[in-house]
């Protein structure tokens, strides 16, 4: 005969109390699995470093930003006074609040290469769609965040930001001007709007953490994918990510960190605009409107087009097509390795994108407005006309067996 409740569940006699709980709530054993003995693609290169780093700088935004907001008054009378109190009269005030801008531009550009190297190596291609989707739900909310942190401080750029925003929504039919009127609270940026962009900033930088969660099971689902874009067939391709993958990971955010020193304490000027230490001013225009660089390429494409509101679907068709690239790309091989035209392609993407970028900075002035409408014109072509192209363009591609010979043959 069994005991009742005897079941097939461990005692965890022998192995103490850990082993006890773990055998209830297996959460020592589940780590182990899935970040200690998870078996990853030997052949990841240090482009794949940028999640970790992504996440940690994450976690160190969320640690500064709370300071931040319980020393921070979200109205148009007292929120340009409560930041300039925090750097200048709260201990280490200053420190923060460096950490947190120069945290926020170093996230999206780490955010920006983790695009790249996703497009450059068929991340997104079956079976991690999903992968895909909740890495641009990510960029997408991380947009929306920074630009609600951005207009927080009430300077001179920050006000008349929120006002540039809020005319380009006005542009929307029908919809516009009751969405520009919800965002502001009025006809102008004030007091509701400022608190309304604070709770945003807030609740969304929660929300992101949780997506971050998504998304990291999603790729415990499917698995990384690697520069050959060939799946892992056996123990030869593959390692375990402890110690390989953590010690690399390490090395990235050391390096990363230096960095985040370098422009924290010897050149604060590149993260602080100096307009913006200046108090908000809806009587003085700035000679000079423009968002945060990694705002620049959208900033462009709003420019290039003749029509405020074709500029606009213009910047917002730039992301939403992102979401379809999936199902655009019908070559059957991943990496752009492995396919020629294609690697030119990305190439011209990535030029495209940063003229576009010089085009916001130089407000589609004289030869600029030429330029943006070109490099508008391939960013597009490159997702809607050389993607479904490719699978007749690229043919007669030759992948390796698997990884390990791959790298045998110095592929």
């Amino acid at each position: 005969m069994t005991d009742a409740g005897s079941g097939d569940v461990t005692d965890g006699k022998g192995g103490g109390a850990a082993a006890w709980l773990d055998a209830r709530l297996p959460v020592v054993s589940g780590f182990r699995q899935e970040y200690i003995d998870y078996p990853t693609p030997r052949n990841l290169n240090g482009l794949w470093n940028f999640g970790a780093i992504l996440t940690v700088v994450l976690l160190v935004m969320l640690a500064t930003g709370i300071f931040l907001a319980v020393n921070y008054t979200p109205t148009a009378g007292g929120a340009f006074a409560s930041v300039e109190a925090i750097e200048r009269q709260l201990p280490s005030g200053w420190l923060l609040r460096s950490i947190h801008v120069t945290g926020a531009s170093l996230f999206l550009a780490a955010l920006y290469v983790h695009l790249f190297r996703g497009l450059y190596y068929g991340s997104y291609k079956r079976p991690r769609e999903v992968l895909w989707l909740t890495g641009l739900l990510l960029l997408v909310m991380v947009m929306f965040t920074a630009f609600a942190g951005y207009v927080l401080p009430w300077g001179q750029m920050s006000y008349w930001g929120a006002d540039v925003a809020g005319k380009a929504v006005d542009a929307i039919p029908a919809i516009g001007p009751w969405l520009e009127h919800f965002l502001q609270g009025g006809d102008a940026p004030g007091d509701v709007s400022l608190h309304r962009f604070f709770v945003l900033h807030f609740v969304l930088a929660f929300a992101v953490l949780g997506v971050v969660v998504l998304h990291v099971a999603a790729l415990h689902v499917t698995g990384s994918n690697n520069p050959m874009g060939v799946e892992p067939k056996g123990p030869r391709d593959t390692l375990t990510f402890h110690p390989y993958y953590t010690s690399k990971d390490a090395v990235g955010l050391i390096l990363f960190a230096l960095l985040f020193a370098v422009l924290v304490f010897f050149l604060p000027g590149l993260m602080f605009e100096a307009e913006n230490f200046r108090p908000a001013n809806p009587l003085h225009t700035p000679a000079d409107i423009e968002p945060e660089w990694y705002f620049l390429p959208f900033y462009g494409m709003l420019q290039s087009v003749p029509s405020k509101f074709g500029g606009l679907l213009a910047a917002v068709g730039s992301i939403l097509v992102l979401f379809l690239v999936p199902w655009l790309d019908t070559s059957p091989v991943r990496s752009a390795r492995y396919r020629p035209v294609y690697r030119v392609g990305m190439g011209a993407l990535v030029v495209s994108f940063i003229l576009l970028g010089l085009v916001g900075r130089h407000h589609a002035e004289g030869g600029w407005m030429i330029v943006g409408r070109v490099a508008l014109a391939y960013y597009f072509a490159h997702f809607l006309v050389l993607l479904p192209l490719s699978k007749r363009l690229e043919r007669g591609i030759i992948l390796p067996d698997s990884i390990a010979s791959g790298m045998d043959a110095g592929a």
